[in-house]
């Protein structure tokens, strides 16, 4: 066995902004009439909520997010969209912060509204959200007209919209969107406001639920939300390209097992690679048979189990050297398909890529 030991380059993720604006344009597109409040949370589903934000500040008409400090950070950042808490306040010190830097809160429980009787300080903007199926967050879509009104009265709310959210939008086999837009359409009959009921999947294959206001999230980084259609069917293109070096090529014998608990053996002789990255970078330790990287325009196959900063793969049949780049996912490797050998979805590769990994921001 003969290997070859040289460190270079390194682990990063290329995050294309003119992939993410032309994503938006596909939400555009589809949803021509309606306010388009783009999805940031958890730091943009891992490719940076500032810059994405900041790359959408001239097309977007607002921002959302889960958490108040989520928002803080973008108007720390100097971004002055509207931008929606989805998961409202949960004390008085969140509607004082709401106020303050212009935050648009969710109200979807009975504990908040206390929050909301007592606050004596200037009126904040409010989404009243219903639970119309996905039994979540959302008061029951019944109470939908009593509430709006009692809301509407209060003098802590300044406006009021109503916004559900769809559970299985993703599946076109599944009637219960169908369900979904006539209990809230019902329920709903006497209120005159804006309404946000739209997810990715509602966007691209529910046109009822486009309303006023829709809320794309996963179509804006490239990956499908529609199980059974590909990203590209649907014109989107991949924002987050998450790259490693070869570090290491080694020649096996047959017979030789490689890496943790010896799970793989090399079926002849062959060259092995290892691959700078791991599961302490977010690639994913359950990866399954099948899994491939992209190394020199071909993808080959991960072998053995991933450690926490290497995999190793397959080299037969391809020229490599070690320092050549190697896709983890991304740009000629779809999220989707890497996500499925995982037994698990995108948006967990996306959020997973850890702080260690340098996002590079190509416009």
């Amino acid at each position: 066995m003969t290997p070859i030991t040289e460190h270079v380059g390194s682990v990063h993720a290329e995050i294309d902004l003119a992939a993410l604006r032309h994503n938006f344009s596909v939400v555009r597109k589809h949803a021509p009439s309606a306010g388009v409040m783009a999805v940031v949370k958890s730091l943009a589903y891992g490719h940076g909520a500032v810059q994405v934000s900041h790359a959408l500040a001239d097309t977007a008409d607002a921002l959302a997010v889960a958490r108040i400090e989520e928002g803080l950070a973008l108007r720390d950042a100097g971004l002055e969209l509207p931008v929606v808490v989805l998961e409202g306040p949960g004390r008085a010190e969140d509607l004082e912060a709401a106020f303050t830097h212009d935050l648009e809160l969710s109200i979807h429980h009975e504990s908040q509204l206390p929050l909301l009787r007592e606050y004596a300080d200037e009126p904040v903007d409010c989404w009243l959200k219903l639970d119309t199926g996905m039994h979540r967050l959302g008061f029951p879509v019944e109470q939908a007209e009593r509430l709006f009104e009692e809301l509407k009265h209060m003098p802590s709310v300044a406006s009021l919209r109503v916004m559900t959210h769809l559970a299985c939008a993703d599946d076109l086999s599944d009637q219960a969107t169908v369900r979904q837009l006539q209990r809230l359409h019902d329920a709903t009959a006497g209120i005159d406001t804006e309404f946000s009921i739209a997810n990715s999947a509602g966007i691209l294959a529910w046109p009822a639920s486009h309303a006023d206001w829709v809320r794309p999230g996963l179509m804006l980084y490239g990956a499908s939300p529609v199980i059974g259609k590909t990203a590209e069917a649907f014109g989107l293109r991949p924002v987050m390209t998450l790259k490693a070096p070869l570090i290491a090529i080694n020649e096996l014998q047959v017979g030789d097992s490689v890496g943790y608990g010896a799970t793989w053996q090399a079926p002849e002789a062959m060259s092995m690679g290892v691959v700078g990255i791991g599961y302490g970078d977010g690639y994913p330790r359950h990866i399954g048979a099948g899994a491939q990287v992209l190394l020199n325009g071909q993808r080959v196959p991960v072998v053995g189990r991933v450690s926490m900063d290497m995999i190793t793969v397959d080299l037969r049949g391809v020229e490599a050297q070690v320092g050549d780049s190697v896709t983890l996912w991304g740009s000629g490797l779809p999220a989707d398909e890497v996500a499925a050998w995982a037994d698990t979805i995108a948006y967990t590769l996306f959020c997973g890529v850890t702080a260690r990994v340098e996002r590079r921001y190509l416009d």
